[in-house]
């Protein structure tokens, strides 16, 4: 999957249950402690409310807190650690979380101008590469997982998903294979019908 440097991955405000799955919802990954995973984790961001950001400053004190946003003492994986946000956007302060990589040093501005662009749209929109992290980031792991030996050799690690259907049974599909239709099916109804980012 290709996926952009700085990306959205849920739609919506986490809750506490959701936002703990997705600081490491790369963790049922086939060889998990062999090699570098930072690629995985690099530019994905989600938006929290303000317990969960609160509770988080609290955790440790904070690597360094510069204005709108602080830094995670420990470190993911390499030079990626978690940075949380809270953003004036529309006149309404809200609170974010994003993988940076600190080896950057202007990764984290880069990530606060990239979400702040991307919430300030006058219409709610998604992209499709939006669509598919977010049934990624919303789907229980017991129905999702990694392509295994059952696929071809070029597919293998890529994200899969189960597929529900009478006339098919349950079987797994490739992410970011699945029809526009698939797509729908697995949003939740109140994000089924918007609009395209290019459109909005």
């Amino acid at each position: 999957m290709n996926l952009s440097p700085i990306r959205k991955i849920y739609q919506g405000v986490a809750d506490r249950r959701q936002m703990f799955r997705m600081f490491d919802r790369h963790a049922q990954r086939p060889n998990r402690w062999e090699g570098d995973d930072s690629a995985l984790y690099r530019g994905e961001w989600f938006e929290l409310g303000q317990v969960g950001h609160d509770y988080m400053f609290e955790v440790l004190p904070p690597l360094w807190m510069r204005g709108d946003m602080f830094a995670m003492r420990e470190f993911l994986t390499g030079s990626i650690t978690s940075i949380f946000f809270n953003l004036s956007i529309d006149g309404r302060v809200r609170y974010f979380h994003g993988y940076c990589d600190l080896s950057d040093r202007a990764s984290p501005a880069q990530m606060r101008d990239a979400i702040v662009e991307r919430e300030s749209r006058p219409v709610r929109s998604m992209t499709r590469e939006e669509r598919i992290e977010h049934i990624w980031s919303s789907t229980h792991d017991d129905y999702r997982g990694y392509a295994d030996w059952h696929f071809p050799q070029a597919e293998r690690g890529k994200h899969i998903v189960m597929m529900c259907a009478p006339w098919q049974g349950r079987d797994f599909k490739l992410l970011d294979q699945l029809s526009d239709a698939e797509i729908s099916a697995k949003l939740p109804v109140h994000l089924r019908f918007l609009p395209d980012v290019i459109a909005a």
